[in-house]
């Protein structure tokens, strides 16, 4: 993703491309749901938005048009932590590492499982 100084971003631009894949094409029709991920270097601060959107097969910039099924705030650390599998996502909820709005049932499945492999920075 162009323009971005989060790590997160490079990540969010692999799984872009795989999404283009088969592999990518099975999980949009296995999850089949929109999030929208709100990054940051802090959280709240300097955020970028991002779509990860499994219905369509795509990942863009900025927000979602109309009303995504879970929505995520976290830093860039914690979201590369999270989708590298070395953060469980339930945890750090629980710590607080991770703000939900929208579908618990949505974010549950908002997991490593998702994410292209190996997904290296």
């Amino acid at each position: 993703m162009d323009g971005s100084s989060l790590k997160s971003a490079q990540l969010l631009d692999q799984m872009r491309l795989h999404m283009a894949t088969d592999a990518g094409k099975e999980l949009t029709k296995k999850v089949g749901l929109v999030y929208q991920l709100n990054i940051a270097p802090k959280l709240g601060v300097d955020e970028e938005i991002f779509v990860v959107d499994l219905k369509k097969g795509e990942v863009t910039k900025g927000p979602y048009q109309g009303k995504p099924d879970a929505t995520f705030s976290f830093t860039d650390k914690d979201f590369l932590g999270i989708a590298t599998g070395k953060t469980n996502p339930q945890i750090a909820f629980i710590q607080g590492a991770i703000k939900i709005k929208g579908s618990i049932s949505a974010a549950q499945k908002f997991t490593p499982d998702i994410f292209p492999k190996p997904a290296k920075l």
